[in-house]
């Protein structure tokens, strides 16, 4: 299998590396092993393509750490404090760098007020038959990471909680976790 590499394209400033213990965490770890399951969260030799996230407070949340790859694994997550958008910089509690994704699950958080849970994977199916599904999409791919892709998203995010980012990936967001992930089984099931 290829080795792959997804880094991400932020500083993080740790506030302290005492991993979060929080009573959402046994939950969030189901639906990785679900995500992972069905397809949703593809494994490579680096980790996951995907990262699942729980709301802890008005702008923190918990969220899998880059590289994750054992939903058992005591250091898998990492709990976001605040985000830096202008300079780049994610500040959290944990012993391992947050997901690539921690700016785009920040700014989705500070847009979405209702919404407590953002899962982000990635299916081929989905993109591919996109068409059957009748979600939005981002107008234009972007690169993973970055400024641009959150920004994208939440050009197109409305009051929607699933969309297609554009030769990426999905979202799927919830007031709970359940929610977020019962929604993505649903969109994968119309995808067939």
């Amino acid at each position: 299998m290829e080795n792959i590499k997804v880094a991400p394209k932020f500083k993080t400033q740790f506030l302290s590396d005492i991993v979060p213990d929080d009573p959402g965490i046994k939950e969030l770890k189901h639906w990785c092993r679900e995500f992972e399951k069905n397809g949703l969260m593809p494994c490579h030799a680096g980790g996951s393509f995907g990262n699942l996230s729980f709301r802890t407070g008005e702008d923190e949340f918990i969220i899998t750490a880059s590289g994750f790859k054992d939903p058992s694994s005591k250091d898998s997550f990492v709990a976001v404090s605040s985000v830096d958008p202008e300079k780049k910089m994610v500040y959290g509690r944990g012993k391992k760098q947050p997901s690539s994704e921690s700016m785009l699950h920040y700014m989705i958080y500070r847009k979405r007020k209702d919404i407590n849970a953002v899962f982000h994977g990635h299916c081929e199916k989905i993109l591919k038959n996109a068409y059957k599904i009748d979600a939005p999409s981002t107008l234009k791919e972007e690169p993973y990471g970055t400024i641009e892709l959150a920004q994208s998203v939440l050009d197109v995010l409305g009051k929607n909680n699933f969309l297609i980012i554009k030769d990426h990936g999905f979202i799927s967001l919830g007031e709970s976790m359940d929610k977020a992930g019962e929604l993505a089984l649903k969109i994968l099931r119309r995808a067939y």
